[in-house]
């Protein structure tokens, strides 16, 4: 599980602050367009309570997921809360922007997701690499699937950590919640850093292979 990071749990299992949908009428932004022509407004036929109405279901359906994408691309909670937070201001904010369907909805925010993150790098002068989005969103949708929230992804890997030994589970959260090193882990388990690195590559291709036939079988469904 190398390419992904589930990211733990969603914003509002964590505490975390859900986002506020705006009620100003502004909705200008810098944002590339998605759906309509500039100048064209859904909103035209569309009465202030229903807007609100979108924009509330809106956030409830994709949240999560874009939440969780962040953390994907090596968020913390905070800074994916706050990025999350702004990536749905941001759409929310445009005159222009057309729900056409989950899916491409769910692109189009976690597009504006990574725009977002790609300038606060900039911002604050950091150099990071980050993949191009059309393989982060590759790496996405062979995690995800058609889930929006990515919770099906969560639960299976939750599941299958479960099935691994307690030796290989403590190995994993030594390695991935405390950034202990193999050498730290072999010693805790009684064995040498080589054994723990083979202890925990054996690990992490089960929990691959389990997830991934569990998500297989909820795509299919």
């Amino acid at each position: 599980m190398d390419d992904v990071s589930v990211g733990g749990q969603s914003p509002s299992s964590t505490g975390s602050k859900t986002v506020s949908v705006p009620q100003s009428n502004d909705r200008s932004d810098v944002s590339s367009p998605v759906g309509n022509e500039p100048g064209e407004d859904r909103l035209d036929d569309c009465d202030e309570g229903a807007a609100e109405l979108d924009a509330t279901e809106l956030v409830v359906r994709h949240q999560s997921g874009v939440w969780r994408y962040l953390r994907m691309l090596g968020c913390d909670d905070a800074t994916a809360d706050d990025l999350t937070q702004e990536t749905f201001l941001r759409v929310l904010r445009r005159n222009d922007f057309v729900q056409h369907n989950d899916s491409a909805t769910a692109g189009y925010l976690r597009r504006t997701a990574y725009n977002l993150l790609v300038s606060r790098h900039r911002k604050l002068g950091r150099v990071q690499t980050i993949a191009e989005p059309e393989l982060l969103d590759e790496t996405w949708d062979r995690w995800a699937g058609k889930d929006l929230t990515g919770n099906a992804a969560v639960e299976a890997l939750q599941h299958c950590f479960e099935k691994l030994t307690e030796r290989a589970q403590l190995a994993l959260r030594m390695r991935f919640d405390s950034s202990a090193s193999r050498v730290e882990i072999g010693e805790a388990l009684g064995i040498t850093d080589h054994g723990a690195r083979n202890l925990m590559q054996r690990a992490k291709q089960q929990l691959r292979s389990c997830v991934e036939e569990k998500l297989q079988l909820v795509n299919e469904s």
